[in-house]
């Protein structure tokens, strides 16, 4: 427990967005949690994507359970509602532009509404010239956690990118590096700056799901004990919440392969967390009268990261999201 004396201290505000046509303000509420001794900042940062509210929770709990354990050194700061806009009509989407926050990054002070919301906490964030950073996200309904590696940007230092690896590795989820490059969101802009970022998809949207909430507080006390903010995680990881073993240890790839080339319903002969071979049966479709119109069949080995919302089946419409077994185990770099 922390000793009276060096009790963290929690600090609560907000940052304009804007005056409506009503004169109401909309604001992003931010967080800051001191231990009052040197030491590195992290952030944390929230449902930048209205729709998926379990990272807003995951920070709520650390920032609740850090002030009863010792915070040992430094500061955690967050924004946990990037895009409250969104967020009060369940959309994904900046509401009232229809832009998508995550696509908005660096920003502008003189740009677009997203824009300006994301240069609001683009700036704030590398003033502080934080250590590290984690972007919580959510993915399919029915889907695992795991941390996303961005492609890196092309001015970002290979020591910042093997910074990201390294913690990555702490949060004790399987990695996943992105296959195309996202230049303007937040974790890859970070990047670009120097400043090591993940992405943390911590299964499903629209709703809080407690046991992911759990793992999300787990993996991100496992980056704070990392850098020796804390003394330990704030969560262990059950048995039965972890990945196959086959998945971890290593890089995977992620994608979207293969998809449906016709049109009915998808019957879906894996779940998500399961391991798949090359050739594998994934799924099958069938038309209106039952007829088997498709054998969905997976090209590599990998891991089975979600399952896509609907059964509905379009040619060329992805129908889950896998993560490829194109490295051994232990490669990668640190």
């Amino acid at each position: 427990m922390a000793d009276a004396h060096n009790k963290p201290r929690l600090h609560c505000t907000f940052r304009k967005i804007l005056t409506g046509s009503d004169l109401s303000r909309r604001r992003l509420p931010q967080m800051t949690l001191e231990s009052g001794r040197p030491g590195p900042t992290i952030w944390l940062t929230g449902c930048a994507h209205g729709d998926e509210v379990g990272g807003m929770v995951v920070i709520q709990e650390v920032f609740r359970r850090l002030r009863r354990v010792a915070l040992l050194a430094g500061r955690v700061c967050a924004f946990p509602l990037m895009n409250p806009l969104g967020f009060e009509i369940g959309s994904r989407k900046v509401s009232m532009s229809g832009e998508d926050l995550n696509r908005s990054f660096p920003g502008s002070p003189s740009g677009s509404l997203a824009e300006r919301i994301a240069h609001l906490i683009f700036s704030t964030i590398e003033e502080s010239e934080p250590a590290a950073v984690l972007d919580l996200h959510n993915d399919w309904i029915r889907s695992i956690p795991y941390v996303l590696l961005d492609v890196p940007p092309a001015g970002a230092s290979r020591k910042v990118t093997q910074r990201a690896r390294q913690l990555a590795r702490e949060t004790a989820l399987p990695i996943v590096q992105e296959i195309a490059s996202l230049p303007r969101s937040l974790s890859s802009t970070l990047l670009n700056r120097g400043i090591p970022a993940l992405t943390l998809e911590l299964s499903e949207s629209y709703w809080v799901n407690e046991r992911q909430v759990e793992v999300g507080v787990g993996a991100v006390s496992r980056v704070m004990k990392r850098l020796g903010m804390v003394r330990d995680a704030m969560w262990q990881t059950r048995d039965d919440e972890q990945a196959p073993a086959e998945a971890m240890g290593r890089v995977l790839r992620y994608t979207e392969e293969p998809r449906a080339s016709t049109s009915g319903v998808i019957r879906f002969r894996v779940r998500a967390g399961e391991i798949i071979r090359s050739n594998q049966e994934l799924a099958t479709v069938h038309n209106a009268f039952g007829r088997l119109l498709e054998r969905v069949r997976t090209t590599c080995d990998g891991l089975v990261l979600g399952i896509s919302d609907s059964s509905v089946a379009y040619p060329g419409v992805p129908v889950m999201a896998l993560g490829a077994f194109d490295e051994s185990p232990g490669a990668g770099g640190a």
